[in-house]
């Protein structure tokens, strides 16, 4: 059975890239490696206005921790009736400071770099300044005249929304059907304007960019080709080996380090991986988890045709309790980058999603909202084929901590 057949199946299914290359030259690509080292400059350049502002950040770093998880292995080792090769860890990036997920290393990037660039462009500000002036009223005033809008299934949608609206812009969200609706309120509360839509991501997208483009004051955050959203992601993978070092964990030949990324249209993850490759080379392998019925980017890989290709052209319905991942197609910008970069990439039912929740939870005292635990397939897959005790898996926890109590009970009682 080829790969479109599995996919219609519905049945969960890995797929290893046949176009990966160990040893790529990094600058070949439509990001490289001096744009990702720009891209983290100007967030120290931000750092001391993040602080002033979220003080909840650390130094004014949107930075999350690295766990281990051995319960949570062994109760997926006893649920899965197999053994996981290997030690487990999970990038709690549902930690991150300020928007609670992945999306708020991209979006909050993507809106400090409008930021710099307005600010510069009208000689308001020096790169050698102290950004904590950006507080005052003067700053406010001068941006409250732009508009930021972005399309969104909800998690980059608040972070864009929050980060944006502290700064002073006027916000506009366009929102999917698949939006969970506390995240619409969440924004609502922070003074966004949301426009919500029947119909999906790719519609939001599009209506949006539409609509922006109309308002010469209007900015618009494009989630399917933002390459500033993919260098702030970046950022963050590559911050992933300072933290491995302080935890006395080795990744090398011998020692590789295999990550597990939830995957919508694929610009978080794709930068996460790609920042990760600039600082282990081959030793890290990367794999992209989709839900069953929205394997966007693993069709996009799969025949080449990359953004080309929806899940409904072979008759998927897109439609997944796992919000963020519930896209048709992919990025193009991370799915090129990806047909060299990505070791594979595989699919997971829904229901697995609230094993996977249920068991974190209970096993580690560990909340995820559903999309974050598709990566948790990941080992399991993998120790079929990789049977060496010396791998690190890392799952990427992408988001959670701003779910409201009732919604955890709810899912939790699923």
């Amino acid at each position: 059975m080829d790969i479109i057949d599995r996919l219609k199946s519905l049945n969960e299914t890995i797929w290893y890239n046949p176009n990966y290359m160990a040893s790529p030259n990094m600058n070949d690509f439509s990001i490289n490696i001096e744009e990702v080292k720009k891209a983290e400059a100007r967030l120290l350049r931000f750092a001391p206005y993040i602080e002033k502002v979220f003080p909840e950040t650390k130094d004014g770093i949107i930075e999350s921790p690295i766990n281990r998880i051995d319960k949570m292995k062994n109760k997926m080792e006893n649920i899965f009736d197999t053994k996981i090769y290997g030690n487990l860890l999970l990038k709690r990036d549902d930690l991150l400071p300020i928007a609670g997920s992945i999306k708020a290393r991209g979006g909050i990037y993507e809106v400090l770099k409008y930021v710099e660039e307005l600010l510069l462009k009208q000689e308001l500000l020096n790169i050698n300044d102290d950004y904590r002036i950006l507080t005052e009223e003067k700053f406010k005033n001068f941006f409250s005249k732009y508009t930021i809008q972005v399309g969104s299934t909800g998690n980059l949608g608040l972070s864009i929304g929050i980060m944006s609206a502290k700064i002073g812009f006027k916000v506009i969200v366009h929102m999917s059907s698949d939006a969970k609706k506390w995240k619409k309120d969440l924004l609502r509360s922070k003074g966004v304007k949301v426009v919500e839509y029947e119909d999906d991501y790719s519609i939001a997208v599009e209506e949006g960019r539409y609509l922006s483009n109309k308002n010469p004051k209007s900015y618009f955050i494009d989630d399917e080709n933002s390459k500033n959203l993919f260098l702030g992601y970046a950022v963050g993978g590559m911050r992933v080996k300072k933290q491995l070092d302080d935890m006395g964990i080795i990744v090398d030949k011998e020692n590789p380090l295999f990550v597990y990324l939830p995957c919508g249209v694929g610009g978080g993850p794709g930068g996460v991986a790609y920042g990760l490759k600039l600082v282990y080379g081959d030793n890290v392998k990367c794999f992209f988890a989709e839900p069953t019925h929205s394997p966007a980017m693993l069709l996009g890989l799969a025949t080449g045709k990359h953004d080309k290709i929806s899940v409904k052209d072979i008759g998927l319905d897109n439609k997944t309790e796992a919000d963020g991942l519930a896209v048709g197609r992919p990025s193009l910008i991370a799915s090129e980058i990806m047909d060299k970069l990505l070791t594979g990439s595989f699919t997971i039912e829904d229901k697995k999603l609230y094993i996977f929740l249920k068991a974190l939870y209970k096993s580690e005292y560990i909340f995820l909202e559903p999309s974050a635990l598709a990566g948790f397939l990941g080992p399991i897959f993998t120790s079929s084929k990789y049977k060496e005790e010396n791998i690190t898996h890392l799952c990427w926890g992408t988001g959670g901590s701003l779910v409201p109590k009732e919604v955890r009970e709810k899912f939790l009682m699923i």
